[in-house]
């Protein structure tokens, strides 16, 4: 179902609906981790590898329920999907989970291809996450790359100065402040101001920059 192979974890209290679980999940190539309660599995690092991934969850359990495991993820900023399954849903229940992020609810008993099409989503909704972290953490890699002046330069720049102006704003000649934009270009390896910009806006720097969150008039290069 994946080019990566992914791991399902599944809690749930019922050892058999375990075994049941991990024998249907293993037979479609995906690797399985299995727990007994919420609290087993927040105790495990398994999950918080990072890897593609999803979370089989039964929402009662003894101790905490398979809904307030979803709160504390969620809580956590963890981005590992949630299909939850139970003998005992109902509609109230089921909108509060789906409300919170869950993939799927699925009532028990349910047909084994809904709960393989269901972790297909799933594990495939991590996989873009993980891109997304992925491509984002490197953004901002590149970023941290850039000393304070080439950042004060960006900044200028970003609100429509043009050279000349940002030089006489910090003091320095506009042949420097080339310079460090051509710095700027490399190290975070933009091929035009806008798609510079469009980079700072998805990490989220624009009030580090003094910009405003709407973003400024896209600047002349020049």
């Amino acid at each position: 179902m994946t080019a990566e192979r992914a791991t399902v974890y599944v809690v749930d209290d019922d050892q058999s609906v375990r075994e049941a679980l991990s024998s249907l999940i293993r037979s479609v190539g995906l690797q399985v981790e299995t727990f007994a309660s919420a609290d087993a599995f927040l105790a495990s690092p398994a999950w918080r590898t990072g890897g593609p991934s999803c979370l089989v969850l039964d929402v009662r359990m003894p101790g905490m329920s398979g809904l307030e495991l979803q709160r504390e993820l969620n809580a956590a900023a963890s981005p590992i999907p949630v299909i939850f399954i139970t003998g005992h849903g109902d509609i109230p229940m089921t909108v509060r989970a789906m409300k919170a992020g869950a993939v799927e609810f699925l009532p028990k008993p349910f047909r084994e291809q809904d709960l393989l099409d269901a972790i297909r989503v799933a594990v495939e909704r991590s996989q873009a996450a993980r891109v997304e972290f992925l491509a984002g953490a490197e953004l901002r890699a590149r970023y941290r790359s850039l000393s304070s002046r080439e950042r004060e330069v960006l900044a200028l720049v970003l609100q429509g100065l043009r050279n000349k102006q940002a030089a006489d704003r910090l003091g320095i000649s506009e042949v420097t402040v080339k310079v460090h934009r051509h710095h700027v270009m490399e190290k975070m390896k933009a091929s035009s101001l806008p798609a510079l910009l469009s980079m700072l806006r998805r990490i989220g720097v624009e009030g580090e920059l003094g910009l405003d969150a709407a973003g400024p008039p896209i600047p002349r290069e020049r």
